[in-house]
Protein backbone atom coordinates (compact mmCIF):
# COMPACT_ATOMS: atom_id res chain seq x y z
CA UNK A 1 0.00 0.00 0.00
CA UNK A 2 3.42 1.88 0.05
CA UNK A 3 2.98 4.87 -2.82
CA UNK A 4 6.15 6.52 -3.91
CA UNK A 5 5.95 9.70 -2.12
CA UNK A 6 8.71 11.37 -3.89
CA UNK A 7 6.99 11.05 -8.02
CA UNK A 8 8.03 14.50 -9.07
CA UNK A 9 4.50 14.62 -10.40
CA UNK A 10 2.81 13.63 -6.72
CA UNK A 11 5.32 16.49 -4.81
CA UNK A 12 4.60 19.18 -7.52
CA UNK A 13 1.15 18.90 -6.67
CA UNK A 14 1.24 19.38 -3.23
CA UNK A 15 3.24 21.95 -3.39
CA UNK A 16 0.88 24.06 -5.17
CA UNK A 17 -1.89 22.80 -3.43
CA UNK A 18 -0.04 24.12 -0.31
CA UNK A 19 0.64 27.57 -1.98
CA UNK A 20 -3.08 27.60 -2.79
CA UNK A 21 -2.80 27.08 -6.60
CA UNK A 22 -4.48 23.75 -6.79
CA UNK A 23 -7.45 22.58 -4.71
CA UNK A 24 -6.52 19.31 -2.21
CA UNK A 25 -7.78 16.20 -2.67
CA UNK A 26 -9.21 16.00 0.92
CA UNK A 27 -9.55 18.85 3.35
CA UNK A 28 -10.64 17.87 7.04
CA UNK A 29 -11.19 21.53 8.51
CA UNK A 30 -11.88 22.14 12.16
CA UNK A 31 -9.65 19.58 13.37
CA UNK A 32 -7.32 19.54 16.57
CA UNK A 33 -4.21 18.59 15.52
CA UNK A 34 -2.37 16.25 18.00
CA UNK A 35 0.84 17.42 17.29
CA UNK A 36 3.28 14.78 18.68
CA UNK A 37 6.55 17.13 17.82
CA UNK A 38 5.73 19.97 19.68
CA UNK A 39 3.42 18.14 22.31
CA UNK A 40 0.75 20.66 21.76
CA UNK A 41 -2.57 20.05 21.08
CA UNK A 42 -3.69 22.95 18.15
CA UNK A 43 -6.76 24.01 15.73
CA UNK A 44 -5.67 23.28 12.57
CA UNK A 45 -7.05 22.43 8.92
CA UNK A 46 -5.19 19.60 6.99
CA UNK A 47 -4.73 19.43 3.34
CA UNK A 48 -4.17 15.94 1.61
CA UNK A 49 -2.66 15.30 -2.30
CA UNK A 50 -2.84 12.06 -2.64
CA UNK A 51 -1.05 10.15 -0.40
CA UNK A 52 0.67 12.89 1.17
CA UNK A 53 0.16 15.76 3.52
CA UNK A 54 0.48 18.60 2.31
CA UNK A 55 -0.88 21.61 4.80
CA UNK A 56 -1.40 22.17 7.67
CA UNK A 57 -2.91 25.13 7.99
CA UNK A 58 -5.13 27.95 10.10
CA UNK A 59 -8.79 26.56 10.40
CA UNK A 60 -11.06 27.92 7.91
CA UNK A 61 -8.16 29.54 6.26
CA UNK A 62 -9.29 27.05 2.56
CA UNK A 63 -12.18 25.54 1.15
CA UNK A 64 -11.32 24.69 -2.28
CA UNK A 65 -11.03 20.38 -1.93
CA UNK A 66 -12.70 17.35 -4.32
CA UNK A 67 -13.63 16.85 -0.83
CA UNK A 68 -13.95 18.23 2.46
CA UNK A 69 -14.45 16.44 6.14
CA UNK A 70 -16.37 18.02 8.64
CA UNK A 71 -13.95 17.13 11.70
CA UNK A 72 -15.25 19.99 14.00
CA UNK A 73 -14.58 18.31 17.60
CA UNK A 74 -12.33 15.40 16.61
CA UNK A 75 -8.81 15.27 17.41
CA UNK A 76 -6.11 14.57 14.52
CA UNK A 77 -3.30 12.26 15.05
CA UNK A 78 -1.03 9.84 13.35
CA UNK A 79 -2.02 6.80 12.46
CA UNK A 80 -0.95 3.93 15.34
CA UNK A 81 2.32 1.84 15.26
CA UNK A 82 2.47 -1.00 16.79
CA UNK A 83 5.98 -2.00 17.43
CA UNK A 84 5.48 -5.66 18.04
CA UNK A 85 2.90 -8.40 18.14
CA UNK A 86 1.82 -11.53 16.57
CA UNK A 87 -1.11 -11.67 14.84
CA UNK A 88 -1.35 -15.25 15.52
CA UNK A 89 -2.49 -14.58 18.64
CA UNK A 90 -5.56 -12.89 17.70
CA UNK A 91 -6.58 -16.41 16.04
CA UNK A 92 -7.36 -14.71 12.33
CA UNK A 93 -5.78 -14.22 9.17
CA UNK A 94 -3.82 -11.16 8.87
CA UNK A 95 -6.38 -9.89 6.49
CA UNK A 96 -9.37 -10.14 9.32
CA UNK A 97 -6.82 -8.46 11.84
CA UNK A 98 -6.50 -6.04 9.50
CA UNK A 99 -9.95 -5.30 8.89
CA UNK A 100 -10.56 -5.54 13.07
CA UNK A 101 -7.23 -2.92 13.89
CA UNK A 102 -7.80 0.02 11.00
CA UNK A 103 -11.08 0.86 12.42
CA UNK A 104 -9.80 0.94 15.47
CA UNK A 105 -6.76 3.95 14.39
CA UNK A 106 -3.55 1.53 13.69
CA UNK A 107 -2.49 1.64 10.51
CA UNK A 108 0.98 0.13 10.54
CA UNK A 109 2.46 -3.03 12.85
CA UNK A 110 5.45 -5.14 12.79
CA UNK A 111 4.56 -8.77 12.88
CA UNK A 112 6.71 -11.12 13.60
CA UNK A 113 5.22 -14.32 12.59
CA UNK A 114 7.17 -16.46 14.67
CA UNK A 115 4.26 -18.89 15.41
CA UNK A 116 3.60 -19.97 11.64
CA UNK A 117 7.17 -19.75 11.63
CA UNK A 118 7.50 -22.49 14.27
CA UNK A 119 4.79 -25.00 12.52
CA UNK A 120 5.41 -24.10 8.80
CA UNK A 121 9.31 -22.97 8.61
CA UNK A 122 9.97 -20.91 5.69
CA UNK A 123 7.31 -21.29 3.90
CA UNK A 124 5.04 -20.16 6.83
CA UNK A 125 7.07 -16.98 6.67
CA UNK A 126 6.70 -16.82 3.06
CA UNK A 127 2.57 -17.40 3.07
CA UNK A 128 2.80 -14.63 5.92
CA UNK A 129 4.28 -12.43 3.64
CA UNK A 130 1.99 -13.11 0.73
CA UNK A 131 -0.77 -12.53 2.85
CA UNK A 132 0.35 -9.25 4.47
CA UNK A 133 0.48 -7.58 1.19
CA UNK A 134 -2.33 -5.22 -0.58
CA UNK A 135 -4.32 -4.66 2.71
CA UNK A 136 -5.50 -1.34 4.16
CA UNK A 137 -2.91 -1.98 6.65
CA UNK A 138 0.71 -1.58 6.33
CA UNK A 139 2.44 -4.60 7.62
CA UNK A 140 6.22 -4.56 8.32
CA UNK A 141 7.12 -8.38 9.46
CA UNK A 142 10.12 -9.26 11.18
CA UNK A 143 12.28 -12.40 10.20
CA UNK A 144 11.77 -14.97 13.35
CA UNK A 145 14.37 -15.79 15.28
CA UNK A 146 12.94 -18.24 17.45
CA UNK A 147 12.58 -21.12 15.62
CA UNK A 148 12.55 -22.96 18.19
CA UNK A 149 12.97 -20.48 20.88
CA UNK A 150 14.96 -22.89 22.92
CA UNK A 151 17.31 -25.31 20.39
CA UNK A 152 17.93 -28.55 22.73
CA UNK A 153 15.09 -28.34 24.80
CA UNK A 154 12.16 -28.09 22.41
CA UNK A 155 11.18 -28.95 19.14
CA UNK A 156 9.50 -26.87 16.95
CA UNK A 157 8.82 -27.64 12.70
CA UNK A 158 11.57 -26.52 11.37
CA UNK A 159 14.96 -24.86 12.74
CA UNK A 160 16.50 -21.37 11.27
CA UNK A 161 19.86 -20.34 12.16
CA UNK A 162 21.98 -17.58 10.14
CA UNK A 163 21.56 -18.68 6.72
CA UNK A 164 17.61 -18.70 6.66
CA UNK A 165 17.60 -15.40 8.59
CA UNK A 166 20.12 -13.81 5.52
CA UNK A 167 17.19 -15.64 3.42
CA UNK A 168 14.36 -13.56 5.03
CA UNK A 169 16.42 -10.10 5.41
CA UNK A 170 17.06 -10.16 1.87
CA UNK A 171 13.11 -9.52 1.45
CA UNK A 172 12.10 -6.35 0.83
CA UNK A 173 8.88 -6.60 3.35
CA UNK A 174 11.25 -7.40 6.27
CA UNK A 175 12.50 -4.95 8.46
CA UNK A 176 14.47 -7.24 10.91
CA UNK A 177 15.10 -9.71 13.15
CA UNK A 178 12.22 -10.42 15.06
CA UNK A 179 12.67 -10.50 19.15
CA UNK A 180 15.66 -12.51 19.89
CA UNK A 181 14.28 -15.14 22.10
CA UNK A 182 17.32 -17.32 22.85
CA UNK A 183 18.90 -15.51 25.74
CA UNK A 184 20.86 -18.50 26.79
CA UNK A 185 22.18 -18.71 23.56
CA UNK A 186 23.27 -15.37 23.12
CA UNK A 187 25.08 -14.55 26.20
CA UNK A 188 26.55 -17.77 25.93
CA UNK A 189 28.15 -17.19 22.37
CA UNK A 190 26.40 -20.02 20.31
CA UNK A 191 27.06 -20.13 16.95
CA UNK A 192 23.64 -20.34 15.82
CA UNK A 193 22.34 -17.10 17.82
CA UNK A 194 25.60 -15.21 17.06
CA UNK A 195 24.87 -16.27 13.09
CA UNK A 196 21.23 -15.06 13.54
CA UNK A 197 22.50 -12.05 15.45
CA UNK A 198 25.01 -11.03 13.02
CA UNK A 199 22.83 -11.91 9.89
CA UNK A 200 20.54 -9.20 11.11
CA UNK A 201 23.53 -6.61 12.22
CA UNK A 202 24.92 -7.11 8.77
CA UNK A 203 21.56 -6.53 7.24
CA UNK A 204 21.48 -2.85 8.49
CA UNK A 205 17.84 -4.04 9.80
CA UNK A 206 16.52 -3.80 12.88
CA UNK A 207 17.40 -6.44 15.64
CA UNK A 208 14.79 -6.52 18.44
CA UNK A 209 15.17 -8.49 21.56
CA UNK A 210 13.14 -10.76 24.47
CA UNK A 211 15.21 -9.86 27.63
CA UNK A 212 13.14 -11.42 30.29
CA UNK A 213 15.06 -12.20 33.65
CA UNK A 214 17.99 -11.02 32.91
CA UNK A 215 20.32 -9.21 35.82
CA UNK A 216 22.56 -6.15 35.45
CA UNK A 217 25.55 -7.90 33.80
CA UNK A 218 23.08 -9.41 31.61
CA UNK A 219 21.46 -7.15 30.14
CA UNK A 220 24.50 -5.12 29.25
CA UNK A 221 25.62 -8.25 27.55
CA UNK A 222 22.42 -8.75 25.44
CA UNK A 223 22.65 -5.34 24.70
CA UNK A 224 26.73 -5.52 23.24
CA UNK A 225 25.29 -8.68 21.20
CA UNK A 226 23.71 -5.94 19.15
CA UNK A 227 20.32 -6.70 20.63
CA UNK A 228 18.38 -3.15 20.01
CA UNK A 229 15.07 -3.22 21.64
CA UNK A 230 13.04 -5.34 24.27
CA UNK A 231 9.12 -5.49 25.45
CA UNK A 232 9.68 -8.52 28.48
CA UNK A 233 8.94 -5.09 31.31
CA UNK A 234 8.20 -6.42 34.29
CA UNK A 235 8.07 -3.37 36.46
CA UNK A 236 8.98 0.06 36.75
CA UNK A 237 12.48 -0.99 38.06
CA UNK A 238 12.91 -3.03 34.56
CA UNK A 239 11.43 -1.00 32.42
CA UNK A 240 14.08 1.98 34.33
CA UNK A 241 17.35 -0.43 34.19
CA UNK A 242 16.51 -1.37 30.08
CA UNK A 243 16.07 2.38 29.18
CA UNK A 244 19.44 3.13 31.08
CA UNK A 245 20.88 0.04 29.17
CA UNK A 246 19.98 1.81 25.68
CA UNK A 247 17.10 -0.24 24.82
CA UNK A 248 14.35 0.99 22.86
CA UNK A 249 11.24 -0.14 25.21
CA UNK A 250 8.52 -2.09 23.10
CA UNK A 251 6.31 -1.03 26.00
CA UNK A 252 3.24 -3.41 25.89
CA UNK A 253 -0.41 -3.74 26.66
CA UNK A 254 -0.65 -7.54 27.22
CA UNK A 255 0.33 -7.30 30.44
CA UNK A 256 -2.06 -4.70 32.25
CA UNK A 257 -0.66 -5.16 35.72
CA UNK A 258 2.83 -4.03 34.83
CA UNK A 259 1.48 -0.55 33.48
CA UNK A 260 0.93 1.26 36.67
CA UNK A 261 4.09 0.61 38.08
CA UNK A 262 5.34 1.49 34.53
CA UNK A 263 3.77 4.77 34.35
CA UNK A 264 4.58 5.98 37.96
CA UNK A 265 8.39 4.99 36.83
CA UNK A 266 8.63 7.37 33.95
CA UNK A 267 7.13 10.31 35.95
CA UNK A 268 10.22 10.31 37.98
CA UNK A 269 12.45 11.07 34.86
CA UNK A 270 12.65 14.75 33.78
CA UNK A 271 10.73 14.09 30.01
CA UNK A 272 9.77 10.82 27.92
CA UNK A 273 12.65 8.92 27.00
CA UNK A 274 12.42 9.20 23.31
CA UNK A 275 13.57 5.45 22.99
CA UNK A 276 10.13 4.89 24.44
CA UNK A 277 7.35 2.86 21.91
CA UNK A 278 4.28 0.82 22.49
CA UNK A 279 3.09 -2.46 21.37
CA UNK A 280 -0.03 -5.09 21.57
CA UNK A 281 2.01 -7.95 21.79
CA UNK A 282 -0.51 -10.60 22.11
CA UNK A 283 -4.47 -9.99 22.15
CA UNK A 284 -6.96 -12.42 22.16
CA UNK A 285 -9.63 -11.90 19.85
CA UNK A 286 -12.30 -11.54 22.09
CA UNK A 287 -10.10 -8.75 23.69
CA UNK A 288 -9.74 -7.37 20.08
CA UNK A 289 -12.90 -7.19 19.20
CA UNK A 290 -14.25 -5.87 22.23
CA UNK A 291 -11.60 -3.48 23.84
CA UNK A 292 -9.13 -2.83 20.77
CA UNK A 293 -5.49 -3.52 20.16
CA UNK A 294 -3.13 -0.31 20.53
CA UNK A 295 -5.98 2.14 20.69
CA UNK A 296 -7.10 -0.02 24.16
CA UNK A 297 -3.21 0.49 25.22
CA UNK A 298 -2.94 4.80 24.80
CA UNK A 299 -6.53 4.19 27.00
CA UNK A 300 -5.07 2.22 29.65
CA UNK A 301 -1.67 4.08 29.92
CA UNK A 302 -3.46 7.50 29.70
CA UNK A 303 -6.06 6.18 32.71
CA UNK A 304 -3.07 4.99 34.49
CA UNK A 305 -1.75 8.60 34.86
CA UNK A 306 0.40 9.18 31.37
CA UNK A 307 -0.04 12.48 29.43
CA UNK A 308 -2.20 12.00 26.32
CA UNK A 309 0.25 13.54 24.24
CA UNK A 310 3.43 11.28 25.65
CA UNK A 311 1.40 8.36 25.22
CA UNK A 312 0.18 9.54 21.40
CA UNK A 313 4.10 10.31 21.06
CA UNK A 314 5.75 7.09 22.10
CA UNK A 315 2.63 5.65 19.62
CA UNK A 316 3.54 7.31 16.32
CA UNK A 317 6.73 9.61 16.28
CA UNK A 318 8.86 7.91 18.81
CA UNK A 319 8.22 4.07 16.68
CA UNK A 320 8.75 5.70 13.16
CA UNK A 321 12.34 6.94 14.51
CA UNK A 322 12.90 3.37 15.54
CA UNK A 323 11.34 2.53 12.47
CA UNK A 324 13.70 4.63 9.98
CA UNK A 325 10.51 5.73 8.39
CA UNK A 326 10.53 9.67 7.58
CA UNK A 327 7.13 9.27 6.28
CA UNK A 328 5.75 8.09 9.33
CA UNK A 329 4.54 8.86 12.83
CA UNK A 330 3.86 12.46 12.16
CA UNK A 331 0.58 14.60 10.67
CA UNK A 332 3.15 17.40 9.20
CA UNK A 333 3.65 18.52 5.30
CA UNK A 334 5.47 16.02 3.06
CA UNK A 335 4.45 13.32 5.08
CA UNK A 336 2.34 10.15 4.62
CA UNK A 337 -0.92 10.74 4.75
CA UNK A 338 -1.83 8.10 7.81
CA UNK A 339 -4.03 9.81 10.22
CA UNK A 340 -7.12 9.08 12.73
CA UNK A 341 -9.55 11.72 13.48
CA UNK A 342 -9.88 10.39 17.79
CA UNK A 343 -13.17 11.66 19.43
CA UNK A 344 -10.98 12.24 22.39
CA UNK A 345 -7.99 11.30 23.94
CA UNK A 346 -9.06 9.55 26.89
CA UNK A 347 -11.64 6.75 25.07
CA UNK A 348 -9.33 6.70 21.62
CA UNK A 349 -12.56 6.21 19.59
CA UNK A 350 -11.77 6.52 16.24
CA UNK A 351 -14.34 8.21 13.96
CA UNK A 352 -12.38 8.31 10.80
CA UNK A 353 -9.00 6.71 9.48
CA UNK A 354 -6.70 7.82 6.42
CA UNK A 355 -4.09 5.07 5.18
CA UNK A 356 -1.91 7.02 2.48
CA UNK A 357 -3.99 9.72 2.01
CA UNK A 358 -7.22 7.05 1.29
CA UNK A 359 -10.33 6.78 3.26
CA UNK A 360 -9.98 3.34 5.15
CA UNK A 361 -12.60 2.95 8.15
CA UNK A 362 -15.23 5.34 10.02
CA UNK A 363 -17.64 4.87 12.28
CA UNK A 364 -15.93 1.66 13.71
CA UNK A 365 -15.75 0.06 10.35
CA UNK A 366 -13.58 -0.55 7.35
CA UNK A 367 -14.89 1.21 4.24
CA UNK A 368 -11.87 0.40 2.15
CA UNK A 369 -11.97 -3.13 -0.02
CA UNK A 370 -10.81 -5.88 1.97
CA UNK A 371 -9.66 -8.68 -0.99
CA UNK A 372 -9.50 -12.05 -0.07
CA UNK A 373 -6.52 -14.26 0.37
CA UNK A 374 -3.94 -14.24 -2.44
CA UNK A 375 -2.36 -17.21 -1.05
CA UNK A 376 -4.06 -20.73 -0.35
CA UNK A 377 -4.04 -20.98 3.65
CA UNK A 378 -1.86 -23.84 4.91
CA UNK A 379 -3.38 -26.37 6.76
CA UNK A 380 -2.81 -29.89 7.69
CA UNK A 381 -0.29 -29.13 10.06
CA UNK A 382 -1.14 -31.24 13.38
CA UNK A 383 0.87 -34.53 12.06
CA UNK A 384 -1.10 -36.69 15.77
CA UNK A 385 -3.02 -39.67 15.61
CA UNK A 386 -6.14 -40.23 17.58
CA UNK A 387 -4.56 -40.85 21.20
CA UNK A 388 -5.64 -43.45 24.47
CA UNK A 389 -6.46 -42.77 28.05
CA UNK A 390 -3.24 -44.65 28.52
CA UNK A 391 -1.15 -41.96 26.85
CA UNK A 392 -2.43 -39.83 29.82
CA UNK A 393 -0.58 -41.88 32.58
CA UNK A 394 2.81 -41.57 33.74
CA UNK A 395 3.88 -45.38 34.55
CA UNK A 396 5.68 -46.28 37.54
CA UNK A 397 7.04 -48.87 39.29
CA UNK A 398 6.33 -49.71 43.56
CA UNK A 399 3.84 -48.55 45.85
CA UNK A 400 4.93 -44.85 46.18
CA UNK A 401 6.91 -42.44 44.38
CA UNK A 402 8.77 -39.10 44.41
CA UNK A 403 8.43 -36.73 41.61
CA UNK A 404 9.70 -33.57 40.41
CA UNK A 405 7.13 -30.91 39.56
CA UNK A 406 6.91 -27.82 37.37
CA UNK A 407 5.56 -25.27 40.51
CA UNK A 408 4.04 -21.64 39.67
CA UNK A 409 2.74 -20.76 36.31
CA UNK A 410 4.75 -18.25 33.78
CA UNK A 411 7.68 -17.46 36.78
CA UNK A 412 8.23 -21.29 37.03
CA UNK A 413 10.24 -23.66 39.99
CA UNK A 414 11.31 -27.04 40.35
CA UNK A 415 9.53 -28.46 43.09
CA UNK A 416 9.40 -32.31 44.36
CA UNK A 417 5.53 -34.55 45.64
CA UNK A 418 5.28 -38.04 47.05
CA UNK A 419 2.62 -39.47 45.34
CA UNK A 420 0.93 -43.09 45.39
CA UNK A 421 1.01 -45.80 42.78
CA UNK A 422 -1.72 -47.61 41.60
CA UNK A 423 -2.14 -50.29 38.81
CA UNK A 424 1.36 -49.19 37.73
CA UNK A 425 0.48 -45.06 36.99
CA UNK A 426 1.30 -42.54 39.28
CA UNK A 427 -1.85 -40.93 41.18
CA UNK A 428 -1.56 -37.26 41.13
CA UNK A 429 -1.81 -35.47 44.46
CA UNK A 430 -4.59 -32.82 45.64
CA UNK A 431 -3.66 -29.76 43.85
CA UNK A 432 -1.73 -30.95 41.22
CA UNK A 433 -2.18 -31.45 37.61
CA UNK A 434 -0.70 -33.43 34.49
CA UNK A 435 0.73 -31.57 31.39
CA UNK A 436 1.17 -33.42 28.36
CA UNK A 437 3.13 -32.19 25.26
CA UNK A 438 2.63 -34.25 21.50
CA UNK A 439 5.41 -33.38 18.80
CA UNK A 440 2.59 -32.56 16.13
CA UNK A 441 5.78 -31.28 13.26
CA UNK A 442 5.83 -34.91 11.80
CA UNK A 443 9.93 -34.07 12.70
CA UNK A 444 9.70 -36.69 15.39
CA UNK A 445 7.60 -39.51 17.33
CA UNK A 446 4.59 -38.22 18.37
CA UNK A 447 4.85 -39.48 21.91
CA UNK A 448 3.24 -37.78 24.85
CA UNK A 449 6.24 -36.13 27.62
CA UNK A 450 3.80 -36.03 30.84
CA UNK A 451 4.72 -33.49 33.41
CA UNK A 452 3.23 -32.46 36.78
CA UNK A 453 2.31 -29.11 37.69
CA UNK A 454 1.27 -27.41 40.76
CA UNK A 455 0.09 -24.17 41.88
CA UNK A 456 -2.17 -23.88 38.75
CA UNK A 457 -5.73 -24.38 41.44
CA UNK A 458 -8.06 -27.36 41.33
CA UNK A 459 -8.76 -28.46 38.41
CA UNK A 460 -11.92 -30.82 37.19
CA UNK A 461 -11.38 -30.86 33.20
CA UNK A 462 -8.76 -30.76 30.78
CA UNK A 463 -7.81 -28.38 27.88
CA UNK A 464 -5.85 -29.31 25.06
CA UNK A 465 -4.14 -27.03 22.38
CA UNK A 466 -2.24 -26.39 19.86
CA UNK A 467 -1.43 -22.77 20.89
CA UNK A 468 1.39 -23.53 23.06
CA UNK A 469 4.17 -20.93 22.81
CA UNK A 470 6.77 -20.97 21.02
CA UNK A 471 7.33 -24.76 18.66
CA UNK A 472 2.96 -24.89 18.83
CA UNK A 473 3.49 -28.86 19.93
CA UNK A 474 -0.06 -29.73 20.91
CA UNK A 475 -0.87 -29.42 24.63
CA UNK A 476 -2.67 -31.12 27.18
CA UNK A 477 -3.46 -30.06 30.56
CA UNK A 478 -6.02 -31.56 33.36
CA UNK A 479 -6.18 -34.42 36.02
CA UNK A 480 -8.50 -37.37 34.57
CA UNK A 481 -6.49 -39.12 31.54
CA UNK A 482 -10.31 -39.61 30.45
CA UNK A 483 -10.68 -35.87 29.65
CA UNK A 484 -7.49 -35.41 28.77
CA UNK A 485 -7.73 -37.62 25.71
CA UNK A 486 -10.87 -36.36 25.07
CA UNK A 487 -9.88 -32.94 24.48
CA UNK A 488 -6.46 -34.06 22.76
CA UNK A 489 -8.36 -36.22 20.26
CA UNK A 490 -11.37 -33.18 19.47
CA UNK A 491 -8.24 -30.77 18.43
CA UNK A 492 -6.42 -33.49 16.51
CA UNK A 493 -9.59 -34.36 14.24
CA UNK A 494 -10.10 -30.18 13.87
CA UNK A 495 -6.52 -30.01 12.81
CA UNK A 496 -5.64 -27.33 15.22
CA UNK A 497 -7.49 -25.29 17.60
CA UNK A 498 -8.64 -25.27 21.11
CA UNK A 499 -10.64 -27.68 23.31
CA UNK A 500 -12.36 -27.74 27.03
CA UNK A 501 -13.61 -31.34 28.28
CA UNK A 502 -15.11 -32.61 31.59
CA UNK A 503 -16.67 -36.16 32.49
CA UNK A 504 -15.12 -37.50 29.06
CA UNK A 505 -16.97 -35.02 27.20
CA UNK A 506 -16.04 -32.26 24.91
CA UNK A 507 -17.39 -28.71 26.29
CA UNK A 508 -16.37 -26.46 23.96
CA UNK A 509 -14.08 -26.01 20.25
CA UNK A 510 -12.59 -23.44 18.77
CA UNK A 511 -11.33 -24.89 15.41
CA UNK A 512 -7.76 -23.09 14.13
CA UNK A 513 -7.02 -24.98 10.81
CA UNK A 514 -4.32 -22.51 9.71
CA UNK A 515 -1.45 -23.28 11.01
CA UNK A 516 -3.78 -25.19 14.21
CA UNK A 517 -3.00 -21.52 15.26
CA UNK A 518 -5.54 -19.39 13.03
CA UNK A 519 -8.90 -19.00 11.62
CA UNK A 520 -10.32 -17.13 8.27
CA UNK A 521 -13.49 -16.13 9.91
CA UNK A 522 -14.71 -12.30 10.87
CA UNK A 523 -13.04 -11.69 13.84
CA UNK A 524 -16.29 -11.40 15.91
CA UNK A 525 -17.02 -14.84 14.94
CA UNK A 526 -13.71 -16.32 16.51
CA UNK A 527 -13.94 -13.79 19.25
CA UNK A 528 -17.34 -15.38 19.67
CA UNK A 529 -16.11 -18.34 20.25
CA UNK A 530 -13.17 -17.97 21.93
CA UNK A 531 -15.32 -16.18 24.84
CA UNK A 532 -17.10 -19.31 24.76
CA UNK A 533 -13.86 -21.22 25.17
CA UNK A 534 -12.90 -19.23 27.98
CA UNK A 535 -16.33 -19.37 29.84
CA UNK A 536 -16.16 -23.70 29.66
CA UNK A 537 -12.02 -23.16 30.84
CA UNK A 538 -13.60 -21.16 34.44
CA UNK A 539 -15.71 -24.29 34.71
CA UNK A 540 -13.04 -26.98 35.17
CA UNK A 541 -10.07 -24.75 36.52
CA UNK A 542 -9.64 -22.29 39.28
CA UNK A 543 -7.53 -19.42 37.86
CA UNK A 544 -5.83 -17.42 40.14
CA UNK A 545 -5.42 -14.12 37.79
CA UNK A 546 -3.40 -12.88 36.34
CA UNK A 547 -0.69 -15.69 36.37
CA UNK A 548 -2.76 -18.69 36.32
CA UNK A 549 -5.36 -18.18 32.85
CA UNK A 550 -6.06 -19.59 29.89
CA UNK A 551 -2.71 -17.54 28.75
CA UNK A 552 -0.57 -19.27 30.98
CA UNK A 553 -1.50 -22.39 29.28
CA UNK A 554 -0.63 -21.24 25.75
CA UNK A 555 2.98 -20.44 27.36
CA UNK A 556 3.26 -23.43 30.00
CA UNK A 557 5.88 -24.27 27.04
CA UNK A 558 7.63 -22.01 26.69
CA UNK A 559 10.77 -23.24 27.36
CA UNK A 560 13.00 -19.84 26.23
CA UNK A 561 12.47 -18.76 29.44
CA UNK A 562 14.06 -19.58 33.04
CA UNK A 563 12.80 -22.34 35.10
CA UNK A 564 11.17 -25.71 34.12
CA UNK A 565 9.13 -26.21 31.97
CA UNK A 566 7.64 -29.30 30.16
CA UNK A 567 8.14 -29.84 26.56
CA UNK A 568 8.47 -32.44 23.49
CA UNK A 569 11.48 -33.44 24.59
CA UNK A 570 11.19 -33.90 28.20
CA UNK A 571 11.59 -31.57 31.38
CA UNK A 572 13.62 -28.66 30.58
CA UNK A 573 15.33 -26.11 33.10
CA UNK A 574 15.83 -22.88 30.46
CA UNK A 575 18.06 -21.63 32.76
CA UNK A 576 20.71 -24.64 32.72
CA UNK A 577 20.05 -26.18 30.00
CA UNK A 578 19.10 -29.58 31.52
CA UNK A 579 16.14 -31.96 30.24
CA UNK A 580 14.74 -35.12 32.42
CA UNK A 581 12.79 -37.33 30.12
CA UNK A 582 10.26 -38.11 33.32
CA UNK A 583 8.75 -36.65 36.02
CA UNK A 584 9.34 -39.91 38.43
CA UNK A 585 12.66 -39.38 40.14
CA UNK A 586 12.49 -42.29 41.85
CA UNK A 587 10.91 -45.16 43.75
Amino acid sequence: MDDDLNDPGLRARAVRAARGLAPFDVLIRGAMLADVATGELRAADIGLVGPLVASIHAQGARGDAARIVEAGGLVAAPGLIDMHLHIESSMVTPRRYAETVVPQGTTTICWDPHEVGNVMGLDGVRWAAAAARDLPLRILLLAPSCVPSAPGLERAGAAFGGGEMATMLSWPEVAGVAEVMDMRGVLEGSARMAAIVGAGLASGKLVCGHGRGLGEAELGAFAAAGIGSDHEITSGEDLLAKLRAGFTIELRGSHDYVLPGVVAALATLPGLPPTLTLCTDDVFPDDLAAAGGMNDVLRRLVGYGMAPLDALRAATLQAALRLKRDDLGLVAPGRRADLVLFEDLAGFRAALVFAGGREVAAGGRLTAELRPDPVALPGGSVKVPMLSVADFRIAANGARVRLRTVDKPRFTEWGEVEARVEGGAVVLPDGAVMMAVVHRHGRAAPSPVLGVLRGWGEWRGAIASTIAHDSHNLVVLGRDPADMAAAANAVIEAQGGVAVAQGGTVRALLPLPVCGLLSDAPTAEVAAGFAALRRAAEGIADWVAPLASIKSVFGASLACNPGPHVTDIGIADGTTGQVFASAVIAA
